[in-house]
């Protein structure tokens, strides 16, 4: 009875093995690098983030701003910036253009360049012409976009 047992596992096991490798597709099993060795260092530099990446956080970075979100908005600020601005008086400022201006202001027409972690945002603030943007400062800090124009 173990005899047949071990006879039917083994068979079993010759036959999975068999299916996963053969392929109508040799090229499926070649391999495209040598194996990683554990002495193998992989790169762990994270690349900067792109110029999408920034248009999306220069679109939010506005949406919080003329949202009246200072809290919020206030995180997008580089360090150099925040050092710059105390955040009670740039919730107020953010908290004021909601006030002034009202919520319904989105960036549109957004268009960024990078170099490395430096970055230029330019855009146009929907009904206040007035605030649009050429070439807006930003920065990469912690693998993250940060508004870098104080």
């Amino acid at each position: 009875m173990r005899t047949r047992a071990t006879i039917a596992l083994t068979t079993a096991l010759l036959a999975t093995l068999a299916a996963c490798s053969s392929s109508s597709d040799d090229k499926a099993d070649t391999p495209n690098s040598s194996p990683t060795t554990a002495a193998e260092t992989p790169n762990t530099t994270p690349t900067p983030p792109g110029a999408i990446e920034l248009e999306r956080v220069a679109d939010t970075y506005v949406n919080l701003y003329f949202g009246g979100a200072g809290e919020g908005a206030y995180a997008f600020l580089s360090k150099r910036c925040r050092a710059k601005a105390d955040p009670a008086t740039y919730a107020a400022t953010v908290g004021q253009a909601a006030k002034d201006y009202g919520p319904d202001h989105p960036a549109t027409d957004v268009h960024a360049t990078v170099s490395g972690d430096m970055g230029r945002v330019s855009y146009k603030v929907k009904g206040l012409p007035k605030v649009d943007q050429q070439g807006q400062p930003w920065t990469v800090e912690g693998g993250a976009w940060k508004y870098d124009a104080c």
